[in-house]
């Protein structure tokens, strides 16, 4: 088979578009996503081929340690019966993490016992990913924290491990107040006692404010912390996404009908996935990252997590950010540490969404990172882990030392 031209790319890019164009203002919508997904890879066909880019992503795959972290599974069922994976890193008396299937005799810090009365309840670090991602996506500050605290890590409904979402099976619509009864269930059984940090990036932040919109006594009784990582309150209706106004007003329209369509036809949707991937790699790429000179192994890693995620799952998933507004549930966060990060070149949550968040919670440490995207902690993973660990120093929950 002979190699695509870069001429080809757009080529086959502007036939789509062209079609769609036919059907009106879904064409202009779909036209302009074409045109900048071919745009961002026709440079790269133009030198590279499409057997040494499939040789490359494969060498990747192989070779590339990102997401092989595991600790102690555990499942956690939500209130509409859907089982929920979650991976715990418990603490060692020696000081390592737990790695293995089971739990070690004598897990937990060393601690002295009194009278007879039992070690308090540790504190745990709980970690909430995003929209089309899982719980590998916190692989950096995973891998930074292991022994140090006690973390779990959980994917939500439809994402990663757990189960496709039952209620969403039977037509009923997810919303992110799901989602945070959902952490709640991941706390009640993974961390039912002790206090708590909880960390959340762009939906799992929502899910956290959701979860303090519906219990709001659990965030004043036993959360000591909190981090938002690119992540907003409400308003995401308005996001750009970095189109000319034309285009994204289209996009707006027409989005949400086109991606039910799409989700009504996965199986032929995840063939055509697979078939244009170097399409789809360069929006995920667009998308996930602010700078030029992101590792190549991290991309392809982020692309993984993103294909991962079956089309009727971004389609169901979608409508629930349009419609979420958690701005009064942030005044349950007072009078806590709480850490607020995004990348200043963030596409899908601007910064602007974290000063929002700011704003309502002036305590808080704004943290807004040069030359990131959306995948912030992927992209600058020193410079996220060194403000959670600062956040955790602040809280007691690790020595000084450790940072």
């Amino acid at each position: 088979m002979s190699e695509t031209s870069a001429e080809d790319v757009v080529a086959t890019a502007a036939v789509a578009a062209a079609g769609w164009r036919r059907a009106g203002i879904a064409g202009a919508a779909i036209g302009v996503i074409a045109a900048g997904a071919a745009a961002g890879v026709a440079v790269e066909r133009l030198t590279v081929g499409r057997g040494m880019r499939k040789k490359a992503r494969l060498a990747l795959d192989a070779s590339g340690p990102y997401g092989s972290l595991r600790g102690l599974p555990g499942r956690a069922v939500a209130d509409d019966g859907t089982e929920l994976y979650y991976e715990v890193d418990e603490i060692e008396p020696d000081g390592a993490t737990s790695r293995a299937g089971k739990a070690p005799a004598g897990s937990g810090p060393r601690r002295r016992r009194l009278f007879g009365s039992k070690d308090p309840a540790p504190l745990t670090v709980v970690f909430s990913h995003g929209y089309c991602l899982g719980q590998d996506s916190w692989h950096f500050q995973r891998a930074a924290l292991r022994g140090l605290v006690r973390t779990v890590h959980w994917d939500q409904r439809s994402h990663g491990r757990s189960e496709r979402g039952r209620a969403q099976a039977e037509g009923v619509p997810v919303g992110i107040d799901q989602l945070g009864r959902d952490l709640k269930a991941v706390l009640d059984a993974a961390a039912p006692e002790g206090p708590l940090v909880l960390v959340g990036h762009s939906m799992g932040g929502m899910t956290m404010m959701a979860l303090a919109d519906r219990y709001p006594e659990l965030i004043r009784d036993r959360v000591a912390a909190v981090a938002f990582v690119g992540t907003s309150s409400g308003k995401l209706g308005e996001v750009n996404f970095g189109l000319p106004v034309a285009g994204v007003n289209a996009v707006r329209r027409v989005l949400p009908g086109v991606l039910k369509a799409l989700g009504s036809q996965a199986e032929l949707v995840e063939r055509g996935r697979r078939a244009t991937a170097d399409l789809f790699a360069g929006l995920i790429k667009r998308y996930s990252f602010g700078s030029r000179d992101v590792d190549p192994a991290v991309a392809r890693f982020a692309e993984r997590l993103i294909e991962s995620t079956p089309i009727d799952v971004v389609a169901e998933f979608y409508p629930a950010f349009t419609e979420h507004d958690k701005s009064g549930a942030l005044p349950a966060f007072g009078g806590i540490p709480v850490l607020i990060l995004a990348g200043d070149k963030d596409l899908v949550t601007p910064s602007s969404h974290s000063e929002v968040i700011a704003d309502e919670l002036p305590d808080a440490e704004l943290v807004i990172v040069p030359d990131a995207g959306h995948l912030v902690m992927l992209e600058h993973p020193v410079t996220v882990t060194d403000r959670l660990a600062d956040l955790l120093v602040r809280i007691g929950a690790v020595p000084a030392e450790a940072r």
